[in-house]
């Protein structure tokens, strides 16, 4: 096989890419997995994993990505850190576009995850960095004994207020809906915790400051009044967008940017797959995503056998 084919290459090294790649070195299956960053997805800025099994005692999402890692490699996974840009079909072979050239395979599974939904107001974009963030994890500790906002009503968001909790002097969460989209566990924490307050129908129409945040103009979704708060850093956690701009045209993707999958994980050109929080209708949960992986690449092990090496 040459450097630049291989029998499957997996886009993404999330716990779907990890667990695709797990799976198909097991298969004895050439595999390439491609990642744009660091090994291990949305899940490495989790500062706690308490829902995946086989960790009683909860694991940090960062040690939880490089044992998925690890294990992967350990069977033979080739990893090379670049950016896909796109996939030509040529013949029975698909040519994965990246910034480190191109790479073919006879199967590819997606699995390049989500991004942070931006809110889309004024201010967001400047003060990106220096007072609004997506990533609690990264950044709290600028924060320390400030006040700070966190925009969002989902286990994301909640996670995040929580981690504040511990060096911001006060956390507001603001929500446009008046209760919790985050499970029963992860409310009951953050209501318990004294330094963390709610804006209940409430959305941001600005952020503003100087050289960094200030302050956010909001509005109450019910009554239309409109408030300032005083505030030193705005987490954005407002949900997430499929990765897959680099596909638009190829596979068939949702309103939202999902891709369309059956239930083998297939999309609409054979031979292609989509694992985790990049398909349609994912659970955008860490064990769940690790199942896709699994699936898609059984299914592709499958269509190898089936259709042979392009």
């Amino acid at each position: 096989m040459s450097d630049t084919a291989y029998q499957v290459i997996i886009i993404g090294g999330g716990p779907a890419g990890l667990t695709a790649g797990l799976y198909t070195c097991r298969a004895r299956l050439g595999s390439l997995l491609l990642e744009r960053g660091a090994v291990g997805g949305q899940i490495t800025v989790a500062e706690q994993v308490d829902n995946y099994p086989g960790f009683p005692e909860g694991i940090s999402g960062y040690d939880l990505g490089q044992l998925l890692y690890e294990q992967a490699t350990k069977y033979g996974l080739k990893a090379i850190f670049a950016q896909a840009t796109g996939i030509e079909l040529r013949g029975g072979q698909k040519v994965v576009k990246t910034t480190q050239g191109d790479f073919a395979a006879s199967a590819v599974i997606v699995a390049s995850g989500s991004e942070r939904t931006k809110l889309g107001v004024p201010g967001e974009d400047k003060y990106t960095g220096r007072g609004v963030s997506y990533c609690a994890t990264c950044d709290a500790a600028f924060f320390r004994d400030r006040p700070v906002a966190v925009v969002g009503g989902g286990n994301a968001a909640v996670s995040e207020a929580l981690h504040l909790a511990k060096c911001a002097s006060r956390v507001t969460v603001i929500h446009r809906r008046n209760q919790l989209r985050a499970t029963g566990v992860v409310r009951e924490k953050a209501f318990a915790q004294p330094n963390i307050d709610f804006l209940w129908d409430t959305v941001v129409e600005e952020i503003a400051g100087k050289d960094f945040v200030e302050s956010i103009s909001l509005r109450n979704v019910k009554t239309g009044q409109k408030s300032a708060v005083d505030i030193a850093g705005v987490f954005v956690s407002v949900g997430f967008r499929p990765n897959t701009d680099y596909l638009k045209g190829l596979l068939p993707l949702d309103a939202t940017g999902a891709i369309i999958t059956d239930v083998r994980l297939e999309t609409g050109v054979p031979g292609i797959f989509a694992a985790g929080d990049v398909r349609q209708h994912s659970a955008r949960q860490a064990i769940a995503a690790a199942g896709d992986g699994a699936t898609a690449a059984i299914y592709a092990e499958r269509f190898i056998e089936e259709h042979g090496d392009g």
